[in-house]
């Protein structure tokens, strides 16, 4: 299965995929991750690329669309894909379409605002290996410690409150449009996203029929 998922930061895509992922044996290709692996190298295009996620805006089409064409050429990606993060606008759907990029589904996680704010608060993410935990709906063995690697658990300036705001706002003008884009393709599906992650996961399950 080649499956996009769209959703407002902190609708819970990030952690459907993972499931989505084992699930299907496929990979999850999180332009978050690989840009903060950037970062964190000090690569030039991580470089460009903090300016703009620092200030809770979109990192520009054409440093995005060049790192998942790039990722796609890979050969576990050969029977199907996860992507998470990717694309956030129309000109980067359309910049899928012309690689050729074949898309099955789109799947839509819908959350208010509201809700959204409230679980950013209590997201962290692990300093060495980027996975992701939240202090109510997926909490880790050891307070502040990565299961994974055993790092140090951090919350990330993007999740602050303030800049949580800024990237709903970014989200509801940029993205959001491209649930219509997709629908209008007959490939769009929208599940509501729940407070309890099993409860989100069964609905996602049932509306991808697996």
């Amino acid at each position: 299965m080649k499956l996009i998922l769209l959703g407002a930061p902190g609708s819970g895509k990030g952690t459907q995929a993972e499931i989505i992922c084992e699930k299907l044996s496929i990979p999850t290709i999180s332009t978050g991750n690989i840009l903060r692996e950037s970062i964190k190298e000090g690569t030039e295009l991580g470089m460009q690329a903090k300016s703009y996620m620092d200030a809770g805006k979109l990192v520009p089409d054409a440093l995005i669309v060049g790192i998942i064409k790039e990722r796609l050429a890979a050969p576990d990606c050969a029977n199907g894909f996860i992507l998470d993060g990717m694309p956030r606008t129309i000109a980067q759907a359309e910049a899928l379409d012309e690689m050729g990029v074949p898309i099955d589904v789109a799947l839509s996680l819908e959350v208010e605002d509201a809700a959204i704010e409230a679980r950013m608060s209590g997201r962290r993410v692990c300093e060495g290996c980027g996975a992701s935990y939240h202090m109510q709906f997926k909490q880790p063995k050891a307070e502040g410690v990565c299961d994974a690697c055993g790092a140090k658990l951090v919350q990330r300036k993007d999740d602050a409150p303030e800049t949580v705001r800024d990237r709903l706002k970014v989200y509801h003008e940029q993205t959001e449009p491209l649930k219509d884009y997709y629908a209008n393709k007959g490939m769009l599906k929208s599940v509501a996203g729940c407070d309890g992650i099993e409860d989100t996961t069964k609905a996602v399950f049932a509306a991808l029929g697996i």
